[in-house]
């Protein structure tokens, strides 16, 4: 049997990808296709890239002309594949024409003809659009969000609004931008979009305006401390057919997504347990929003979506039960928070300090090793997959954009450019599930205090 592989992004497939892939096809018996994964892309300057790789992948699939489907994750991949696969021709596009002549080593290398006329560039340029966002709230997370909007293609920040006029006015200023709202409202009807980073007392408010005027959200975390609430919120951008996302940024982040992968397609065995750490060692006259329990102050409404994401991503939204503990400070507001997780067949706790420091590692135990992600694994640029036999162990490094909120920006995006109403990264149901947390935590129900 004659083996032939091939690699390419395939973003937004066109009839060129498929005229490649069926010459590719008629080489030899056995057609291998390799797809580049999203950090990969990102690595190699692709930010333009509208499909990320699982759409990608599906789309090369229904084509019918591939037998085996790869994720490209490296440089110099192409050689270890060859030889792994037992490959006996490389073929790619002739724009490429000398370019892996290096190849011919291991095995034929043949440059394919191009379709002309057609090309992914080609597509995206005509179909380019610039999402304006209008920025609703002024603080910290604000600040760093609108810096990070200018390297993702097709988002521009139009417009600001803050209660505190002269907040709003520094924030513009700083960021060449010309326009401030004088109220939300106001706000909403100037963009097409809305980024919502007011306390969280606002945000069930602010997003179901938002939507109710049919723009598209992304709304800071937590999105809502109702389950409820939250259910209704997409359910409404469902109606009015725009997109709601939580702006959870490790839910977007590139290392965290490739864990979950490898972690889902079984390298570790059954997952059984996980344990997460969230922890800020800030003081109080820096902690005055978050410590204020008349605006849901608090460890676990403040950084309680982090450590449940990896718990319900992994083992999904349909648990048991959850018991909390909490150590109270004097004004009623959690400084420490640990939450256990029953499901039906494994165990899960989270921890949370605001002001008690905790160590902010991530691990997932499974039945044949376990994923180690170091402090802050929020921020995950580097994990460990660890097993018995430390022969086997390999370790993952990957680049993080600090402060990492291009991730959830570009998501953004493309959800709205590519008319996808929900990510896959945070899902509504995932979403929910995390603010039915929040409402358990709220109502004190499987409540400890410490």
């Amino acid at each position: 049997m004659k083996k032939v592989i091939t690699y390419g992004t395939y973003d937004l497939l066109h009839q060129g990808h498929i005229n490649l892939l069926r010459r590719a096809k008629e080489l030899g018996d056995y057609l291998i296709v390799g797809v580049t994964n999203d950090n990969f892309d990102r690595e190699r300057g692709k930010l333009n890239v509208r499909n990320n790789v699982i759409e990608r992948i599906d789309a090369v699939r229904a084509t019918g002309l591939v037998d085996q489907i790869i994720i490209e994750d490296y440089a110099g991949q192409k050689i270890d594949d060859i030889l792994k696969y037992d490959v006996d021709i490389f073929a790619i596009g002739s724009d490429w024409l000398g370019k892996f002549d290096y190849l011919n080593e291991f095995c034929q290398v043949v440059y394919l003809p191009r379709t002309e006329g057609i090309s992914s560039t080609m597509l995206r340029a005509e179909s380019d659009m610039t999402v304006n966002i209008g920025v609703a709230g002024c603080g910290r997370i604000a600040r760093r969000f609108i810096p990070e909007s200018k390297v993702v293609t097709a988002a521009s920040v139009q417009a600001v609004y803050d209660q505190n006029a002269e907040v709003a006015r520094e924030v513009a200023e700083k960021n060449g931008i010309e326009t401030m709202a004088e109220s939300f409202e106001q706000l909403v009807e100037m963009c097409d979009a809305v980024y919502i980073a007011t306390p969280h007392l606002c945000h069930y408010h602010q997003t179901k305006y938002a939507l109710q005027q049919g723009r598209h959200v992304l709304c800071e975390t937590p999105l809502a401390l109702n389950g409820d609430q939250a259910e209704e919120l997409y359910a409404l951008a469902e109606q009015k057919g725009v997109v709601l996302l939580e702006a959870n940024k490790t839910a977007y982040c590139p290392a965290f997504n490739h864990l979950i992968t490898l972690v889902k397609s079984g390298l570790i065995g059954d997952v059984v347990g996980i344990d997460a750490s969230v922890s800020k060692l800030w003081s109080e006259e820096e902690l005055v929003r978050e410590l204020d329990p008349e605006q849901a102050g608090g460890s676990l409404y403040e950084m309680g979506s982090y450590p449940l994401l990896p718990i319900i991503k992994l083992l999904g939204t349909d648990h048991r039960n959850i018991n909390i503990y909490s150590r109270m400070n004097e004004n009623g507001v959690d400084v420490y928070s640990r939450g256990i997780m029953l499901y039906d067949n494994a165990v899960s706790s989270f921890q949370l300090g605001l002001g008690v420091k905790t160590e902010g590692n991530l691990i997932v135990s499974g039945t044949q090793g376990y994923a180690y992600v170091p402090s802050p694994w929020w921020k995950t640029d580097y994990f460990e997959l660890r097993y018995e036999d430390q022969n086997k162990n390999k370790k993952y490094f990957y680049k993080w954009d600090e402060p990492g909120l291009r991730y959830e920006i570009q998501e953004f995006v493309s959800c709205i450019v590519n008319n996808r109403r929900y990510s896959s990264r945070l899902t509504p149901k995932e979403s929910i599930c995390m603010a039915r947390v929040m409402q358990q935590f709220g109502e004190r129900k499987n409540f400890y205090q410490l």
